[in-house]
């Protein structure tokens, strides 16, 4: 059940992400992969910064998706570079 819960948070996080940084669809795949991709970055940067917040689903998407739309921002920089 874990991984079906990661899947769709990683769904949902990487297709709003894509819709936050517009131009950057990466079909449902791609955007599973930012997702989760995007929530690794979310939980090593935003602690370190004191951003914190507390469990569940809809924390989780927005978490993640804050990571996805940082790694989407440097995608674009190193992509125009």
């Amino acid at each position: 059940m874990g991984i079906i819960v990661m899947l769709l948070v990683g769904a949902i996080a990487g297709w709003l992400a894509g819709q936050i940084i517009k131009g950057y669809g990466f079909g449902l795949v791609g955007n599973i992969v930012v997702g989760i991709v995007g929530a690794f970055i979310a939980g090593l940067i935003l602690p370190r910064i004191g951003f914190g917040m507390g469990g569940g689903f809809l924390a989780a998407i927005i978490h993640a998706t804050i990571g996805a739309v940082i790694l989407l921002f440097l995608l674009r920089l190193v992509k125009s570079a």
